[in-house]
């Protein structure tokens, strides 16, 4: 059935419906569809609603942080928007609802917090300054426009106001930190010896009949994991590269001289005199320049006459300049000015300025044969992915219909490639990929034989795939595994020996025999360990959980037990004497940390019943 839906798609009806869908796209564009129409909230929060447009927002935002926290490493499918959709949409309702809540209390941010903020973050500066254009900039190339950034920004503060009060209302007794220190500083004398497991390794030759019945008490343990021949077809940038043509390089070569990082680069400090009367300009910018002719530093003259405000702090700084960034009048000024000499009043909208070039870096452009392999590059880049993603698209049409992907193929110029035996867990080569496994193992293309989706992975690189064949787990034969069926007797017969030599030192020490006594007989050394507590690094950590889990001793029994290790040693232990904890015997760093752990831990807690009670007090519709 699901085939026959993949065939119908393509029909004549189906290619209507999508016709008038791009002819109502052209007429009134998608926002129409998506964002203007009425009635196109995704939920409502207490009567507020929340729309697809700030759905996708938070969508793009939740890619970023996922991009630049996992890089290189990042799986594509966890960028998919509908594994992302739901958390990112809760995550809106979790925050519409204590915004509503921060506003109930009365909480509010001024203009003058959100541009202390913004004012203070580092992607808008430059050379250590705030920058307009930076900050026009860096928002454009995230998608977001400045009033939009501003109220996210508002938000943010208000929800983190709110949450601070919360975390603040919040304090530790001297009961609960007692308490606490009474477990977390609690100390433990004890004593214990090690088996190694090397003492009882069984070289002792293992019978056939061993071998026979154990392969066959243990088939299970023998048997080829699950796994599926794949056909698929890859593409990927490399492929669709062509040579260049010498006219397009030098093209691409008289492009690049242009580029910011092959200009000269001006600092330029400056005097504004704001546009205004000329009979108080003129006086106010003589003096100006009387001083500057009197040898007075510039900064000096820019702080007591610059009306610029923001560079006058700086001594009229503006920082760097390739030719682009102020009002041309200013820029004709500077390509002319040499370092260290100040212009002649130059007049702009902004007012009239006496400038400054306080330095001049010139960059020497490389040659085009130094150029040349990277031009190339790029070249082919560019043209490639042109290449590229238009054979995807006609791939993502072809294999979708085609039961199998010969088809594809041969319309595309491609060769079918095959993997044998890949399994769930596979680990190694293209396809311990996590998006490939799990389509491959998806019903769709496992269960149901379908070419899977085209699946996009990282550099560039696309595959579609299907299942050849289906390889059940069989048992392997035991003559092909004879000396892993020993190698697991001789594992099982040694643990068996270590541990039944660790019970019987169990049961002497619980009938009352010194642990010293006991290890000496056996040929072990005995370790004691006084005042143990939970960080101790000498003890293995193994031992101190373990340690740390027995019951205290009454009177003058001890406690005890035995663990056997992950390399398979095993370790008799006997707790002699708890000592409990206090905070009054903590000194100061510890204090202070104890208490930072109780009221972070309180406030976490206060936080989460905070918003199960603002969830279960709302009126919550998710609409889509």
């Amino acid at each position: 059935m699901l085939q026959d839906i993949r065939k119908n798609v393509q029909g004549t009806t189906a290619k209507i419906v999508v016709g008038l869908i791009v002819v109502s796209f052209a007429f009134f564009g998608i926002e129409s569809i998506l964002v203007n129409g009425g009635g196109n909230e995704i939920a409502e929060v207490n009567g507020e609603s929340i729309y697809p447009q700030e759905l996708q927002q938070a969508l793009d935002t939740q890619k970023r942080r996922l991009i630049a926290m996992m890089g290189a490493n990042l799986d594509p499918t966890l960028l998919d928007d509908e594994r992302l959709k739901p958390q990112v949409l809760a995550a809106l309702i979790s925050q519409k609802l204590e915004i509503q809540a921060a506003s109930k209390l009365n909480l509010a941010v001024s203009e003058n917090e959100i541009g202390q903020v913004v004012g203070s973050m580092d992607q808008f500066k430059v050379d250590g300054a705030f920058s307009p254009e930076a900050y026009k900039s860096v928002l454009a190339n995230a998608g977001y426009t400045p009033g939009f950034f501003k109220q996210s920004l508002h938000d943010e503060l208000l929800v983190n106001q709110l949450r601070s009060g919360l975390a603040g209302s919040d304090f530790a007794t001297l009961f609960e930190l007692d308490l606490n220190a009474e477990v977390i500083s609690e100390q433990r004398d004890l004593r214990y010896f090690t088996i190694p497991r090397e003492s009882f390794s069984l070289d002792s030759a293992i019978s056939e009949e061993q071998i026979s019945e154990y392969y066959k008490a243990h088939q299970d343990n023998f048997r080829t994991p699950e796994s599926v021949d794949v056909d698929y077809l890859e593409l990927s940038l490399d492929d669709f590269r062509q040579p260049v043509e010498e006219g397009a390089i030098l093209e691409a070569y008289e492009q690049a001289k242009q580029e910011a990082q092959y200009q000269t680069q001006n600092r330029v400090s400056h005097i504004l005199f704001e546009s205004g009367d000329e009979q108080d300009l003129e006086p106010r910018l003589a003096k100006a320049q009387e001083k500057l002719a009197a040898g007075v530093p510039f900064a000096d003259v820019a702080k007591e006459f610059s009306d610029d405000v923001g560079s006058a702090e700086k001594g009229g700084d503006l920082g760097y300049t390739s030719g682009d960034t102020f009002p041309k009048e200013m820029e004709s000024a500077i390509s002319k000015l040499q370092p260290g000499v100040v212009s002649g009043p130059v007049k702009t909208d902004a007012g009239t300025h006496l400038i400054l070039v306080t330095e001049r870096k010139e960059t020497n452009i490389p040659s085009l044969e130094e150029m040349r392999e990277q031009l190339i590059d790029k070249i082919q880049r560019e043209d490639a992915r042109v290449a590229l993603v238009r054979t995807v698209e006609s791939l993502k049409d072809l294999a979708f219909n085609a039961e199998d992907l010969s088809y594809p193929a041969k319309e595309l110029n491609l060769s079918v490639q095959q993997q044998n035996a890949v399994t769930r867990t596979q680990n190694e080569g293209l396809f311990s990929n996590p998006a490939l496994l799990e389509a491959l193992f998806s019903d769709d293309v496992f269960s149901a034989g379908n070419n899977s989706d085209v699946i996009e992975l990282a550099g560039d690189k696309f595959v579609v795939l299907r299942v050849r064949n289906h390889n059940a787990p069989e048992v392997k034969p035991l003559e092909s595994i004879r000396q892993e069926v020993v190698s697991a007797i001789v594992e099982e017969n040694t643990r068996n020996a270590v541990s039944a030599e660790a019970v019987d030192a169990l049961k002497q020490v619980r009938a009352g025999e010194a642990l010293a006594r006991i290890a000496e007989a056996k040929g072990y050394a005995m370790q004691v360990e006084l005042a143990v507590d939970r960080r101790n690094s000498a003890v293995p950590p193994e031992v101190i959980q373990r340690a740390f889990e027995l019951p205290t001793p009454a009177g003058d029994a001890t406690s005890s037990d035995f663990i056997i290790t992950p390399n398979g040693d095993a370790v008799v232990i006997e707790l002699v004497r708890v000592i409990p904890g206090s905070y009054k015997s903590l000194d100061e760093p510890e204090k202070l940390q104890l208490q930072k752990l109780l009221v972070t831990e309180s406030g976490q807690l206060i936080d989460g019943e905070f918003q199960r009670g603002l969830q279960e007090s709302a009126d919550i519709s998710v609409l889509q």
